[in-house]
């Protein structure tokens, strides 16, 4: 089986073709292909390249499943005897993407 290591938002993901993956918000919309251009490795059964820093002419297409929101999160602040408590919620947004080939 065919994986690759690529780079987006600041992140490295591990990926197959085939995989489904969350990753942070892209600027692209639903049904629309996407091509990571950052490749640190490829591999390949027993074909292992890697890059110096990224693989030059690799590349991995996907397509574009959904955008969305990760459940959300409580952020509490308080110091103790003084009276202050906050709370915050978040919700990160993602984007939601089906890893369709790895170009090597």
């Amino acid at each position: 089986m065919k994986h690759a290591i690529i780079v987006t938002g600041g992140k490295q993901y591990r990926v197959a073709e085939g995989d489904v993956v969350f990753i942070e918000k892209l600027d692209a919309a639903a049904g629309d292909s996407v091509k990571f251009d950052q490749v640190l490795a490829v591999i390949d059964g027993e074909n292992v390249v890697f890059g110096k820093p990224v693989i030059e002419g690799a590349s991995v297409s996907a397509n574009v499943v959904k955008n969305g929101k990760a459940a959300k999160i409580r952020v509490y602040k308080m110091k103790p005897k003084k009276g202050y408590r906050r709370t915050q919620g978040h919700r990160q947004p993602y984007t939601k993407v089906q890893i369709e080939a790895i170009n090597a």
